[in-house]
């Protein structure tokens, strides 16, 4: 690592950028450490881009110049299933910086968890990918060589990359673990990188990021009677001095001694005011003499090193505050003067405060961009871009050529690098102080992002926000093709185009409907709907475009038709309304109806049922239910799609929470399959198949979902194959909605709250080489069983499955016996519940008919008898995902019970009597009986000689006064539910 940025420093372009810095790059690390090898990239526990081929024996980061990173763009086949290809959208609250400005103009900012590369020059991007939580902080090297990112997630980490390839070099795991990085800096040698934990108790460490360790040279906490600091940089004079801020404090580290010591900076003790020397315009306003400057209760902003003078310049208010660092009686030893100076600089609140050149630069709270001398007189003023308030300003490394000479009597700094601003509103400005011009890079509207669609037959990409602004997007040229503001309607909650491209639908949090022309989007004031005061939460059109239906959060559907009038008459009207669902309602679909082209619409609520309605005999202000099914008995259906034809009958797909997926026979509403259902952390909450290939008739059919914070792929037929699946983190805090293009060649995320478009590209093949590592026939169920298939598990359900067929042809038989490979469906469910899976009477019938139905349409008759293996995937689909936790019984008895003495959850026996006979799926009393008599061991037992009756028989004696309530505690909390009546094992420590 040492020696190669040792060689790079040969490459890279001098920085000129404080008067301090010598004419020759800065020495390397110690050129003893090792070198990187084939891609650079180093890290103790996987590869963070395997994007980047390997090259052994030549390093991709040594050979790397300032064109190397998009003028080599790979064109082979992406190594993942998806990609990230392009990011629509910025984080405003993070820096940009600018790398290049000299041939291309290229820039660096965040989005999401993902670094981002802009080359404005090629309209390209290159995504530094390898966060799986929202980066937090950046920073690059002075000679914008080498870039770091970090994130505050539970396990945060810090990476290093290049710059020049793309390519991250090094990787620093846990390095405050408890709260993330809040603010790092690289010193001006590149050699050393402090990072400022955001932890209860503060950390400041440095690191030799070249070197391979991952422990910190140099750690010291901040206590927390400094205030919370969330900024920190070093001297770019001298790299054993670091000072980070806080809203109240400035503290100042200093490395010297061979440790890291912190002084604080009193701002109580300000005592001197004085007068900024000022020049140009605004001079009458900066001159006005302070005598009476209080700041100890005024927020401090950032503050920097003085590059010539000794001191800490430090931001508050309108103000700047100046304290002197002086020599301590220790050689090298510096501390802080007990006194601090003030200077008013102007009457807007400063935002940021950096410096270039022999220049102080501040940028405020009006979008003006003020230069000063190290005397801070003013030198100019930047006011005329009309930007707001400023977050970043960013100098190019190059210096302007052939700027002219000041002219002045007095010599003073010339502004000769363009810079790069960035503002609250998400816009980026290039400025050039050449020609005084400024050009806008990115104006992105930073607002959270509910909904996405794709033109069905052209490459357009709709976008609607919380601000009601709608774009449309060409995906392929990467630019804004459409843009409408609506004046009167906000919060845009939906959006989608009609089948034939023609028309595009927007749902508003108002309830209001609008449906424009999708090219010019305009609509006509006849076809703008306000018929509930109900968010619209979704919307769809039917395959024929004929019909338009809305979903709102009352758990209303409301449904549109297009009014054939003769020519030019004809329009969009009201067709009905009907409350269909007492809950939320999570899916709304057209489809066809069997053997017909006639449109059907049904409806999915987390009342757990599908309703369709009766279109055909609907009427203006009457719209007709057809029927209406209860579909689940516990979980709650999120989402549903119809299943592509892949076998003779037609299926409904839905998906619950309890990460299984369904089929349901379209005509009889049946459920005819129970699969297991991708788990990838949160349970699937839109799912949609893929459009299939016009070139490849034969491609198989895939599905495409989201989850919490994942997007991912599932290969069909479903079977409950896991390694049929794959997804990955697009959004961290949550992505509410995902479209795909009609080729299948990309799909497109969106995420709540970070207000980013993700663009993903797709490469199923990766897919399907990773379902076919996962093995054959029965491997991938076996991987699913504890222990596999050489484990005690996999045993137990051999043996068992051999006793339920002995017991089918009787105990006590005699004869010699048939061997079979089979047992009867009806041995299911006692097989089932010997494994410790107890379902309930109604998921017994579904599992029968699944099997029972499972070859009807081909043939014609019932299936009556299970193999092991065909065993063996019924039961790795139907028992629950991830078992019954702990936290859902102690929920169940917070629902059904009430609390004790203690303040913990309990049921009367009676209570639970009750509730079993007469809740759910209804128990007989001689059920429960015989039930608790085998959990408490209450049957027939030999005791001394003398036989003791069984508890059901004592409750039907004559005269025995005994009943159940006797046998069983009288108050049932939860650990005595799971221990003493189920005997569950107790959790390990």
């Amino acid at each position: 690592m040492a020696s190669l940025l040792n060689d790079m420093s040969d490459e890279s372009p001098t920085n000129s950028g404080a008067e301090t810095q010598s004419d020759t790059e800065p020495a390397g690390p110690d050129e003893k450490r090792q070198t990187l090898k084939c891609s650079g990239a180093q890290s103790s526990r996987e590869d963070t881009n395997p994007d980047i081929p390997q090259m052994c024996g030549k390093s991709q980061v040594y050979n790397a110049t300032t064109e190397s990173l998009f003028s080599n763009k790979k064109s082979h086949p992406k190594p993942h299933v998806l990609s990230l290809e392009r990011i629509y959208g910025m984080n405003p609250l993070l820096p940009v910086f600018t790398l290049q400005d000299h041939n291309q103009l290229v820039i660096l900012y965040a989005g999401a968890h993902v670094g981002v590369i802009y080359n404005e020059t090629l309209n390209s991007q290159h995504i530094l990918q390898g966060h799986s939580q929202p980066i937090s902080c950046m920073c690059v090297t002075e000679d914008r060589r080498w870039i770091a990112t970090a994130d505050q997630a539970s396990e945060s980490m810090v990476m290093i990359w290049d710059s020049y390839s793309g390519i991250p070099v090094n990787t620093l795991f846990d390095c405050h673990s408890d709260g993330g990085v809040i603010a790092m800096a690289f010193s001006r040698d590149a050699k050393h990188l402090v990072t400022l934990g955001a932890e209860q108790v503060q950390r400041v460490c440095i690191w030799d990021w070249t070197n391979e360790t991952q422990s910190p040279l140099w750690a010291t906490e901040v206590s927390p009677a400094y205030g919370f600091h969330n900024y920190i940089i070093f001297n770019a004079n001298d790299s054993t001095q670091v000072l980070s801020s806080s809203t109240s404090h400035v503290l100042f580290y200093n490395t010297a001694s061979g440790n890291l010591q912190c002084f604080s900076v009193d701002i109580k003790k300000v005592k001197k005011p004085m007068n900024a020397r000022v020049k140009g315009k605004d001079s009458t306003k900066n001159s006005q003499h302070s005598q009476n400057v209080n700041l100890a209760d005024v927020a401090l902003s950032r503050s920097v090193f003085h590059w010539k003078e000794p001191q800490i310049l430090t931001a508050s208010g309108s103000n700047l505050m100046v304290c002197n660092v002086k020599e301590g009686r220790v050689a090298n030893q510096c501390v802080l003067s007990d006194r601090v100076m003030i200077i008013p600089l102007q009457e807007s609140l400063i935002t940021v405060l950096t410096i270039t050149d022999s220049c102080i630069v501040t940028g405020d709270s009006q979008g003006q961009i003020h230069f000063y001398d190290e005397k801070f007189g003013l030198l100019t003023v930047y006011s005329e871009f009309e930007l707001d308030a400023i977050v970043s300003i960013s100098f190019s490394k190059e210096c302007a050529e052939g700027h002219l000479e000041d002219s002045t009597l007095e010599a003073t700094p010339v502004i000769s690098r363009s810079f790069v601003v960035s503002t609250v509103s998400s816009t980026v400005v290039h400025v050039d102080t050449q020609r005084s011009t400024a050009r806008i890079l990115l104006q992105e509207d930073y607002e959270p992002i509910h909904t996405v669609a794709c033109h069905p037959n052209q490459p357009a990409l709709a976008i609607g926000n919380q601000r009601g602004i709608l774009k449309v997007w060409d995906y392929n040229k990467k630019v804004c093709i459409g843009r409408k503001v609506f004046e009167t309607e906000k919060q845009i909650q939906c959006v989608t185009f009609d089948p034939k491209g023609i028309y595009l639908a927007v749902g508003f949090g108002s309830g209001a409907v609008h449906i424009l022309n999708s090219k010019t989007l305009q609509s006509d004031p006849e076809e703008r709907f306000h018929y509930t005061n109900e968010s619209i939460h979704l919307v769809t059109f039917s395959s024929d475009s004929k019909y338009l239906a809305t979903a709102d959060t009352g758990g209303a559907v409301t449904v549109f038709c297009w009014q054939m009038n003769g020519g030019s008459l004809s329009h969009w009207t009201y067709l009905g309304r009907y409350r269909s669902h007492y809950k939320p309602i999570k899916d709304l679909l057209f489809g066809v109806h069997l053997d017909s082209t006639q449109p059907r619409l049904l409806s999915l609520g987390m009342d757990r049922r599908l309703v369709e309605y009766d279109l055909e005999h609907s009427d203006v202000n009457q719209l007709h239910i057809l029927s209406s099914e209860r579909i689940e008995q516990s979980a709650v259906p999120m989402c549903m799609t119809w299943y592509p034809p892949l076998t003779t009958e037609q299926f409904l797909l839905t998906a619950s929470d309890q990460y299984k997926m369904k089929l349901y026979n379209t005509t009889t509403k049946m459920c005819r399959k129970t699969l297991l259902g991708p788990t990838y952390g949160s349970p699937i909450k839109q799912i949609v198949v893929l459009p299939k290939s016009k070139e490849l008739e034969t491609t198989p059919y895939y599905l495409a979902f989201i989850t919490e914070d994942k997007v991912g792929f599932q290969m069909l037929p479903l079977d409950g194959n896991p390694y049929k699946s794959n997804a990955m983190v697009c959004h961290p805090t949550g992505v509410s909605a995902f479209a795909c293009s009609p080729d299948r060649r990309l799909i497109f995320t969106v995420g709540r709250s970070d207000c980013m478009v993700l663009t993903w590209e797709i490469n199923l093949n990766v897919l399907e080489a990773g379902a076919n590592l996962g093995g054959k026939d029965l491997e991938p169920f076996f991987a699913l069983l504890e222990g596999g298939r050489n484990g005690k598990f996999y045993q137990e359900i051999k043996d068992f499955f051999s006793f339920c067929r002995i017991r089918h042809q009787g105990i006590d038989f005699m004869e010699n016996r048939q061997v079979s490979t089979k047992i009867p469906l009806s041995e299911v469910p006692a097989l089932m519940r010997a494994l410790a899976y107890f379902p309930t009477e109604q998921e017994i019938e579904e599992m029968q008919n699944e099997v029972k139905f499972s070859k009807y349409a081909e043939t014609g008759e019932y299936v009556t008898d299970i193999d092991l293996g065909e065993f063996i995937k019924l039961y790795v689909n139907h028992r629950p995902a991830f078992g019954i936790s702990s936290n859902e019984i102690s929920q169940a008895f917070h629902v059904l019970g009430h609390s004790s003495s203690t303040g913990q959850p309990v049921l009367q026996s009676h209570q639970l009597l009750e509730l079993l006979q007469g809740r759910g799926e209804r128990m007989t009393e001689e059920e429960v009986t015989k039930c608790f008599a085998t959990l408490l061991d209450l049957n027939d037992e030999e005791k001394d000689g003398k036989r003791e009756h069984s508890v059901h028989d004592r409750m039907h004696s004559e005269d025995s006064g005994y009943s159940l309530e006797d046998a069983i505690p009288h108050e049932i909390s939860v650990e005595t539910f799971t221990s003493h009546i189920m005997s569950f094992p107790s959790p390990p420590e």
